[in-house]
């Protein structure tokens, strides 16, 4: 928006300038040298207790890197990697097929052929009784949504999040797989369904439509088993999948097959980074053993929180950039892939650019609806209180996932409070007088690096519970100036 005629544009909270080249070499130097040489040591204790984690882990045998063991225990990287070889590249390729195939011969049907082969994917994949509990979710959310009361269909969608937790269903689904990784894939799959599904309820509750209820709830199935992001996603809300999908698709131009080939070579790429990451160093079998983490010195412990961050990082660029590549063949523009977690200096920053589906999910429906920022500061940590509330509970409602969302929202409302004081007029004006532009930079990133200290912790809290949490914080941040 522009400002009229009798305002006066507001000065922004820090001057951006450029610093000394020498400077920035520096800097430069110092991160990269500091990564490098904390990741030597990582790779140091990896080796000087390989048969200790061994004997603990079983370390699976090394078939990427020659003479090198690999750490297993990430079992998200595990659970998908197996199931990728064992089933769903292959259902992912049928539905690339599927999709080229009806576009050219009838393209007026695609949608409702894509339809039928998700719903016979998750068939095969999660079997017949899998397939009916997530028609049952489906039905359950499409009814309560016809009430067009958004509260009621967001206590639906709870509800339907609560039973995936319930002992006692949890018994009987685990009854219908032989493996546990069988039902995992069920869990996940329906996790997501509920963004799915919560998203269609919402917008049918927000806006009136004209088409047939039998059409409506074709639409919904057709975007609930939407293949490629069905059972992982990333995240993409029903308004943005209905008004892409219908879209008439050009040919293939040369360009688009060249982009097309140098995505999948991007992915092989993190693919091939991501294991070298787990034959060289064993970064989540570390953590999971107090012997070996109790001795790890300080500098081999900051290397293994920036590895597990890093790992996590590229493990997301593998897992979102298959899916994002078939969807985007579809004609869909799908959320954008993660940003590197290196170039993060704040928690705002981290849920706008990591999973962005997931952020644009929360923003639509519970952060704006809510009231945001428009309510003032108040309103806005209640807003963002209710997000961060919904992805503790969403994810699994455990205690170390509550003091990983309490510390993200902390983080939030304390870097809007601390630029909300720096816009200041007054503020403003005492800092330029006080510092040379080049100063207020330097300060703006001594302010950051506090912030993605912190990013950090709230991160191996998430991937490694509060126990590993506690001690990162005893050993780097209290003890560390004493061992460095």
């Amino acid at each position: 928006m522009q400002n009229s005629g009798n305002q006066k544009p507001q000065k922004p909270a820090l001057r951006i300038v450029r610093l000394p080249r020498w400077e920035i070499g520096i800097y430069l130097v110092l991160s990269f040298g500091s990564h490098l040489y904390s990741f030597y040591e990582v790779h140091k204790i990896s080796r000087d207790y390989e048969d200790d984690l061994d004997s603990e882990f079983e370390l699976e045998k090394g078939f990427f890197i020659w003479g090198f063991k690999k750490d297993p225990t990430d079992f998200e990287w595990s659970f998908w990697t197996e199931w990728g070889k064992r089933s769903l590249l292959w259902t992912l390729l049928g539905h690339v097929i599927i999709s080229q195939v009806t576009s050219v011969v009838i393209s007026e049907l695609r949608l409702w052929f894509l339809m039928a082969y998700g719903m016979m994917a998750c068939l095969f994949v999660l079997g017949l009784k899998g397939l009916v509990v997530i028609l049952l979710h489906t039905l359950a959310s499409f009814t309560v949504a016809q009430l067009r009361r958004p509260l009621l269909s967001w206590l639906c969608s709870l509800m339907l999040l609560y039973t995936l937790h319930m002992s006692s269903l949890e018994e009987i689904q685990r009854d219908w797989y032989e493996t546990e990784n069988e039902y995992y894939l069920l869990l996940f799959s329906l996790a997501i369904c509920s963004l799915r599904y919560t998203s269609f309820s919402l917008e049918h509750c927000w806006y009136q439509s004209s088409e047939k209820k039998y059409k409506l709830f074709l639409w919904m199935l057709a975007y609930l088993f939407y293949y490629p992001v069905f059972h992982n996603g990333p995240v993409i809300s029903y308004d943005e999948f209905s008004k892409q999908i219908q879209k008439q698709q050009t040919r293939v131009s040369k360009m688009e097959v060249y982009a097309l080939t140098l995505s999948i070579c991007r992915i092989f790429l993190w693919w091939w980074l991501a294991e070298s990451m787990i034959h060289l160093m064993y970064i989540h079998a570390i953590p999971s053993s107090n012997t070996v983490l109790d001795a790890v010195e300080s500098w081999a412990l900051g290397g293994l929180a920036l590895a597990q961050v890093l790992f996590f990082y590229v493990k997301y660029l593998v897992l979102f950039g298959i899916p994002n590549l078939v969807v985007r063949m579809d004609g869909i523009e799908p959320p954008r892939l993660p940003r590197c977690v290196s170039t993060m200096y704040s928690f705002t920053g981290m849920w706008r650019h990591f999973d962005v589906g997931l952020h644009r999910w929360l923003i639509r429906y519970i952060y704006i609806p809510m009231g945001g920022s428009q309510h003032g500061s108040l309103g806005m940590m209640l807003s963002t209180a209710m997000a961060f509330g919904f992805v503790y509970y969403w994810h699994g409602g455990h205690n170390y996932l509550f003091n990983w969302a309490v510390l993200n929202w902390l983080g939030v409302i304390l870097e809007n409070g601390v630029k909300k004081v720096l816009s200041i007029p007054s503020i403003q004006n005492l800092i330029e007088l006080s510092f040379s532009a080049e100063m207020q930079r330097r300060g703006h990133a001594a302010l950051a690096a506090f912030s993605t200290a912190m990013l950090i912790l709230s991160n191996l809290i998430f991937l490694g519970g509060n126990q590993v949490g506690t001690i990162y914080w005893n050993r780097i941040f209290v003890q560390g100036q004493n061992d460095m």
